[in-house]
């Protein structure tokens, strides 16, 4: 077997919460600088494909959770940025409360019972 980690499906119920925090860990970001950051930190365990992506960016654009504005990147090509606003920062708060409410029952769960 080689030394590649085992690709797995985003859980569901987490894409905008990963898709908000990397945000606002690295500022605003275009689609693939996202998909990218994401692919990386999670050393390509988790990847978040182009289909997924950006229709998620898209709800969140709706939802006022990020906005976007077209700029140029460092490869002189035109891209959508995506930033935080606040209602973005309120709703990453509130998804990453849920997810660690739901990890701490999961553990209790899966943790072998005291004897």
């Amino acid at each position: 077997m080689g030394s590649e980690p085992r690709r797995r499906d985003i859980p569901p119920g987490t894409l905008a919460m990963l898709i908000l925090k990397t945000i606002n860990r690295c500022g605003p970001l275009h689609g693939f600088g996202i998909a990218q950051f994401i692919a990386q930190t999670t050393d390509g365990v988790l990847r978040v494909e182009e289909g997924t992506l950006y229709p998620a960016l898209q709800r969140m654009v709706i939802k006022g959770w990020v906005q976007g504005a077209w700029k140029t990147t460092e490869n002189n090509r035109r891209a959508r940025y995506y930033s935080l606003t606040a209602d973005g920062r309120r709703q990453l708060h509130a998804e990453v409360s849920d997810f660690e409410q739901i990890v701490r029952a999961i553990t209790r769960v899966i943790q072998p019972a005291a004897s």
